[in-house]
């Protein structure tokens, strides 16, 4: 389902979530940043894992966090990527710990909001 908003409709926390992405994909150097707010409003930020042995998406890694730190939902998550959409995998890992209608922001390398989803 697409969300159709506009970068401008976007509230001062989406923005928020959208830059911190997109500072961990820039600081670490990885195909992909990531930030997930909770349901108290703590924010998680991460960039893509590869390893040999471990392979996680930004967007998966900071549900990864956002769990072993305690939170019991999220409220949103965002993705800077050069992809045109959310994965599947992705939406999955988000809609397991937020539910259905928690909205996925996946932006460009620029930042710029490029389709707003939710994890359903």
């Amino acid at each position: 389902m697409n969300l159709n908003r506009e970068h401008d409709d976007l509230g001062a926390e989406d923005l928020k979530i959208i830059t911190l992405a997109r500072s961990a994909r820039a600081r670490n150097g990885v195909p992909e940043g990531a930030a997930v707010r909770d349901e108290t409003g703590r924010t998680y930020v991460a960039g893509t894992v590869t390893l040999e042995s471990l392979k996680l998406s930004a967007l998966q890694t900071a549900v990864a966090m956002a769990v072993a730190s305690g939170a019991q939902s999220l409220e949103a998550a965002a993705v800077v990527s050069a992809a045109e959409a959310v994965s599947d995998e992705d939406r999955a890992a988000v809609r397991d710990l937020g539910g259905a209608d928690t909205p996925v922001l996946l932006a460009g390398l620029d930042g710029r909001l490029r389709a707003a989803v939710t994890a359903g």
